[in-house]
């Protein structure tokens, strides 16, 4: 058909089509811009991690940060923008695999000490001697009586760590089933992400109530007063990761480099474990159950 043949309705539905196609194109325009600006407003407190890891560095100070939680709550996100530009030599990301046959006869914190911090180092722990809390128990991974073990001498560990003089940060990133559906969904079709997806991940919402009340254990015995657990609102990844870094750089005793920054956490979206614990027996005594 020529352009001199087309019919008034043909006009109409080119014209019909061009309009749905520039308002997606501004769409998307909107949604980058947005984002790119979101990124940008992280950048004085990725300044302030600078100013913290010379801190560190100086006084020869070790550190620790745990990022937990359930899978597809933001945490490999929030490690990425809170080491993007830390000075590399002075930090490591650990994320490890299943134990090795020796390692599995070993002492269980074995494999996690080779990993701790030398004086002005920080170490981020993708996952953490948590797995044995929250992971390893719910797909049978590890014994009753290893389990039990665990949940009676992390405790020690831990504040032996921070006698020594370790800062322990523990963040536990607690996402809603809903949310997180919609993650592995994305996962599910999205070519760049679905490395992502593992065979724990496809089971992790069959099992949600049981990997609900693991949590609700490990938060009980574990929240303490010298390693407590702060539990972040992950939802929105955005104030997850800001308010992540609100929570790192407040347990840090270094000079600010910005003092006129906000460094007050969300307090919608940042919880203490003692008051996550609170909600989830609200919730039990309301409902019979945990919601969370």
């Amino acid at each position: 058909m020529t352009e001199s043949a087309l019919t008034l309705e043909d006009l109409i539905k080119q014209n019909e089509q061009l309009i749905k196609e520039n308002a997606a194109l501004k769409k998307g325009n909107s949604k980058a811009v947005k984002k790119f600006k979101l990124e940008q407003s992280l950048k004085p407190y990725q300044a302030e991690l600078i100013q913290m890891q010379k801190y560190l560095e100086d006084t020869g100070k070790r550190m620790i940060i745990l990022f937990e939680g359930r899978d597809a709550s933001g945490k490999g996100g929030t490690i990425r923008r809170v080491t993007r530009y830390m000075n590399e030599k002075h930090y490591r990301i650990v994320a490890l695999g299943k134990p090795t046959e020796e390692q599995k006869t070993q002492w269980f914190f074995q494999k996690y000490i080779r990993h701790l911090p030398a004086g002005g180092e920080v170490v981020l722990f993708d996952r953490s001697w948590y797995n044995r809390a929250m992971v390893e128990p719910v797909f049978g991974f590890c014994t009753d009586t290893e389990y039990k073990n665990f949940m009676k001498g992390v405790t020690g560990f831990e504040k032996d760590l921070v006698r020594q003089g370790t800062i322990l940060v523990k963040l536990y990133f607690s996402v809603t089933k809903d949310e997180q559906d919609q993650r592995f969904n994305r996962r599910k079709t999205d070519p760049l992400r679905q490395w992502k997806l593992s065979e724990v991940d496809v089971q992790a919402q069959e099992r949600w109530d049981d990997f609900t009340n693991v949590k609700y254990e490990m938060l009980r015995k574990t929240h303490t007063a010298s390693a407590p657990w702060t539990i972040i609102r992950s939802n929105d990844k955005y104030q997850a990761r800001l308010n992540a870094m609100k929570t790192i750089l407040n347990s840090v005793p270094y000079e600010r480099f910005d003092s006129d920054l906000n460094f007050v956490p969300n307090s919608k979206v940042v919880y203490s474990g003692a008051h996550e614990i609170e909600i989830m027996e609200a919730q039990r005594l309301r409902k019979g159950r945990f919601e969370s």
